[in-house]
């Protein structure tokens, strides 16, 4: 393999419809890819931010119906006003297989209405999944494994992204991120974080056994371009494992971190790990379990957080009073202590 990642011979190292992204990208990388995740140089100008503190999590509600249904309902995302949620279900009236799904509610304190399949424009006969909204609402990311434009062989996915006017306008024909970001191995599990000091956007996502990479699915971030496509990722040592180590979501003000993992050290199966650290310029602490009662032993994963920083979103396929059946999607609560 060369270096990157791509498979020589397998393809032009830079495809003819990205070359432009690529040669752009080429001469900002070693301005950009030096911040990623905040490993920033510390200058007389830099600001310390005070950190925020929360009360403990509370015991996780089931969402319930008309979210959760007997099959599997998973990956939320939610809107600012968190008046739209985005997921991923195999319930009947879909395309096949995972399909991306979203519900709307009249308030916070109303119920969801009755979901929507994003349509044949947005789902395929393959899988469609783990939706990711970009702060502006106007452009959603997801993983798909779709064979059309796809960067790897068949079974593998990449990330797609598709871009609508505003809020009210149907989302457009979902494009590639180009075969620069996505490689011959599955990319999957797409997040934005955007810096609030630089005001520079990142995608991070989860691939598997790249060149470079610790073990199994591993963390990487790509600085996103304006177009909102994005160069080849870098591994994120600090959110990375010999384990599975993919969805993550860092609270806006960049000081505290989500991780799906199943490294050594959990609760049982796929749990929810976080990572903090003071100020912009500091290092992430290293990953701790999140714990009971959100982790149990079953598959607890895929977090969401509000933008206050107050409720997370998660699935979980663990037993127990208002369960469905296979995933559902469940929420969490805590209290802001410095308000």
């Amino acid at each position: 393999m060369t270096n990157g990642g791509l498979i020589s011979g397998a393809r032009p190292l830079v495809p003819p419809c990205h070359r432009r992204l690529f040669q752009r990208w080429i001469m900002r990388r070693f301005l950009t890819l030096v911040c990623v995740l905040g490993c920033y140089t510390a200058t007389t100008h830099s600001s310390r931010r005070t950190a925020e503190t929360f009360a403990d999590w509370s015991a996780p509600v089931n969402v319930g119906p008309p979210i959760n249904t007997s099959y599997n309902d998973t990956y939320a995302f939610l809107s600012r006003d968190e008046l739209t949620i985005y997921f991923t279900s195999d319930r009947p009236g879909g395309w096949g297989g995972n399909d991306l799904w979203f519900a709307t509610r009249e308030s916070v304190d109303s119920p969801w209405r009755e979901p929507q399949n994003m349509g044949a424009r947005i789902n395929t006969a393959s899988d469609d999944s783990l939706p990711f909204l970009a702060p502006n609402e106007h452009v959603l990311y997801f993983y798909s494994q779709r064979p059309a434009g796809n960067c790897g062989p068949s079974g593998t996915g990449d990330i797609w992204m598709t871009r609508r006017r505003n809020k009210h306008s149907p989302w457009q024909e979902p494009t590639n991120l180009g075969c620069v970001l996505n490689t011959s191995v599955d990319e999957t599990a797409p997040a934005f974080w955007e810096d609030p000091k630089t005001e520079q956007a990142w995608l991070f996502f989860g691939s598997i056994n790249r060149p470079g990479g610790i073990a199994d699915y591993d963390v990487y971030a790509s600085p996103l371009e304006e177009d909102g496509f994005a160069g080849l990722g870098i591994l994120v040592p600090e959110f990375s494992s010999p384990g599975r180590d993919t969805r993550i979501f860092i609270r806006k003000d960049g000081l505290e971190a989500f991780i799906t993992s199943n490294r050594a050290g959990g609760q049982g199966g796929i749990d929810i790990w976080t990572s903090t650290r003071e100020t912009l310029s500091d290092e992430w602490s290293v990953p701790i379990d999140l714990g009971s009662p959100v982790d149990s032993p079953s598959n607890d994963g895929s977090p969401w957080l509000s933008k206050d920083g107050t409720m997370l979103y998660f699935f979980s396929d663990r037993p127990g009073p208002g369960t469905l059946g296979g995933r559902d999607i469940w929420y969490t609560t805590r209290v802001k202590l410095n308000d």
